[in-house]
């Protein structure tokens, strides 16, 4: 979310929980007005650590994926999503069709980039999307590149086409239930749930697609919108998130309730009522899917930021504890020693924190669960530091930063493009001949789950580069960089 055109919630008159140094418990802040303080500036060292978000090599390969994924490919029918890490498509990006969720994610990269220094024919596509009400993925398919055509651009078309996108998201709104339909049908092997009538299926990735009802909501004075995405993300609070403080878990300097997530809920779109939870990318039912955990801290931070309110920057701080308190009980086995020479690895996340580690050589992992998180705890730290919650602005800050700091030591990947200027033209190569892999980051995984028919892992991710690129934006935005 953009930090500079989010709503002005810095007056907004709230009292924050921070962390009470006496007795590592929440305690309430008296001040109603804060003046925007930022956190302290990295130093330099780390600065340096995190060089490579803003290398050419990042520019390089988006350009050269762009040039690629066009060949045969124009008017626009797919876009990037993997990179195989092996096979007969090792390095190059596997294109999925335009309906599926994570076409935002590519041009958004592009408009990403803009804002550090235009890509109209890959958001062009994107506004006949806002019209889809055949899913809730709408925030990561128009926001990703259309909210930068406004915001860079002023095209008013793209703000018509995210309050459009926004409207049709509310149609899967359900006032019974108070929160928005996710899927239609989920159907793995031994799961199937298809019936509209009897069931309304809600995941934890819902989350971040408030982010798009608030912000057409604040455009637009539609403040049904902006009510849908509250009752939600309320709902979401009681059928999705695990209180582990109540199993005596602790993470030592917060004093708050620790959460994990369930992946998916299933309720009664007559009563409300919840049926059943269960999860389709994690590992089982009861487990701690990375991603999910991850979608949960980002979207309840958006949430809290959005509309200031204790409860969603609770959730949002008690999940970032167990996510971090997690990756601090992750085995030895996932470090190891870097192209530096220093140990990496902690705190690139396991696929599913639960999940058995079939090869301690080589554990399996998500990479963009940890930049997604990264990016929620950034946004902490600036909504809290707004508050003169400093000292969980910097507990966040700092977690967020070491975060890609570890993953661009473990899984930046090595094979690096760089940008040649020839005779006016500019063209991209492989920094070494023939080592080539178009993603930014290795070690993703879309989807690891046993049962689930479509099943892909360790790999190169569109939105875990596109989370990368943002990460980078933001530390600029915050003036951190």
């Amino acid at each position: 979310m953009s930090e500079d055109t989010r709503s002005d919630t810095s007056a907004v008159m709230v009292t924050p929980p921070e962390v009470d140094t006496a007795n590592n418990d929440f305690t309430t802040s008296s001040t109603s007005q804060i003046p925007l303080s930022l956190p302290s500036p990295l130093p330099d060292s780390t600065i340096l650590r995190l060089s490579a978000l803003y290398d050419p090599n990042i520019t390089a390969k988006i350009l050269r994926a762009t040039e690629t994924c066009l060949s045969n490919n124009y008017p626009i029918t797919a876009y990037p999503e993997y990179v195989p890490q092996t096979g007969p498509s090792t390095g190059l990006y596997v294109t999925r069709t335009a309906s599926f969720w994570t076409c935002g994610f590519f041009p958004g990269s592009i408009y990403s980039l803009l804002e550090r220094l235009l890509g109209s024919i890959w958001s062009e596509p994107l506004h006949a999307m806002a019209h889809r009400t055949d899913t809730h993925d709408m925030s990561f398919i128009i926001q990703p590149a259309l909210r930068p055509r406004w915001e860079l651009l002023g095209d008013e078309r793209a703000l018509s086409s995210i309050v459009t996108a926004a409207r049709s998201l509310h149609t899967r709104y359900n006032p019974v239930v108070g929160a928005i339909r996710s899927w239609d049908v989920l159907d793995q092997e031994g799961v199937k749930i298809t019936s509209l009538v009897s069931d309304f299926l809600v995941i934890i990735d819902g989350m971040m697609n408030l982010d798009l009802l608030f912000y057409a909501a604040h455009h637009s004075g539609q403040t049904e919108l902006a009510s849908a995405a509250r009752r939600h993300a309320r709902t979401l609070l009681q059928t999705n998130l695990r209180n582990e403080s109540e199993k005596g878990v602790r993470r030592a300097g917060y004093g708050g309730v620790l959460y994990s997530t369930f992946h998916v809920a299933d309720l009664d779109p007559q009563t409300g009522d919840l049926k059943e939870r269960c999860t389709a990318q994690g590992y089982s039912r009861d487990s701690t899917w990375a991603r999910g955990q991850a979608w949960g801290i980002m979207g309840y931070a958006q949430t809290f930021a959005w509309t200031g309110e204790r409860e969603f920057l609770e959730a949002s701080c008690g999940l970032a504890e167990y996510f971090l308190l997690r990756l601090e009980q992750s085995p030895g086995c996932v470090e190891r020693v870097g192209r530096e020479g220093e140990r990496c690895g902690r705190y690139v996340p396991l696929w599913d924190f639960d999940a058995p580690i079939e090869d301690e050589e080589n554990p399996l992992r998500d990479s963009s669960a940890g930049i997604i998180a990264a990016n929620g705890m950034l946004i902490l730290a600036q909504e809290l530091s707004a508050r003169g919650q400093h000292g969980l602005a910097v507990r966040y800050k700092d977690a967020a930063v070491m975060l890609v700091e570890d993953a661009l030591a473990f899984s930046l990947a090595e094979e690096k493009a760089v940008l040649k200027l020839e005779g006016g033209d500019i063209r991209v190569e492989d920094e070494t001949p023939g080592k080539r892999f178009d993603a930014v980051l290795k070690n993703a995984t879309a989807n690891h789950n046993f049962r689930d028919h479509h099943r892909y892992w360790d790999h190169g991710l569109v939105y875990g580069d596109y989370y990368l690129i943002e990460f980078g934006n933001r530390l600029l935005k915050m003036r951190l960089a």
